[in-house]
Order: C-alpha cells, then structure tokens, then sequence
C-alpha cells in the first residue's frame, strides 16, 4: 500500500476529521456528546490514538488504551476502530491493525482486546481474519438509566 502513514495522534489536532471518522461508527450519536467524549477521553493518562494517513489524508483512527489484565498480561484494549467508510473493503484496515500489532509488540504489549458492536457483523469477519479470537461476553450496566 503506497503512500500510508501509521502515527500516534493528538486527535483533538485533527478534531474534525476524527468526530467525522467516530460518527460514521455511532451515527445516532449526537456530535456534540461525541466532541465531549473525545476530549474527555484525551485527559486520561493511559490514552493513546493512532491514525492512519493516506498522502497525509487521515483515513483511519483507534483508540487505545493500557491495561493489565490477570489473564493477558499488559494488554493495549482497542476502541473506536474506524476506516473511512468511503474506502472500505480495500486492505487498509488489515495494514491498520498489523502496524497496530507492530507498535504494541514494540511497546512489550502481550495481547490487544477489543469489542465491537453485537450487530456489525462485517467488524466480527474481519477480526476474524485478522487472528482475533472471541473470549467472553461484555456486560454493561447502563448507571443513567437507573
């Protein structure tokens, strides 16, 4: 893939290309809860974005984010793993998650997770075919709604 850049970001320096990016994911978000997610999101220490640039065009973006689990070791837990809707189908989300790899076993990372929504079934194919393997369930509790 010609012309392809991998890079830790400061989403908020690229914030209307990346709120675009997340709102293709959550189209029934609100964009301003998006906004103030993000930022908030930018705050916590363990935090990480990484992109994907074509000809500096960003075209992909993931959260990250350091966690320690007993049963994995030190794991980088993926968020919000997004390609430009436009360009789909075409290789660079598997050039995406194998530089992803890369960083993380460069970083003495032991494992990535990740969830994804129940109902994008095209997500659960391709994680597949990326060596993902599905552990568990997530469970939620939804405090707002008490």
């Amino acid at each position: 893939m010609k012309n392809l850049q991998f890079e830790l970001i400061e989403p908020l320096e690229h914030r209307e290309k990346v709120l675009g990016l997340i709102e293709q994911l959550n189209p029934k978000m609100d964009l301003n809860t998006i906004e103030e997610r993000l930022i908030n999101m930018t705050q916590v220490p363990n935090y990480i974005c990484f992109a994907l640039f074509e000809n500096s065009n960003l075209i992909g973006i993931s959260s990250g984010w350091t966690t320690i689990r007993i049963y994995c070791g030190k794991q980088l837990e993926l968020d919000n793993v997004i390609i430009d809707s436009k360009i789909q189908s075409k290789g660079f989300g598997k050039y995406f998650i194998n530089e992803i790899k890369k960083w993380s076993l460069a970083n003495d990372y032991q494992s990535i997770g990740l969830n994804t929504y129940v109902e994008n079934a095209r997500s659960h194919k391709f994680y597949f075919n990326q060596n993902f393997k599905i552990l568990g369930f997530h469970f939620e509790h939804n405090l707002n709604q008490e």
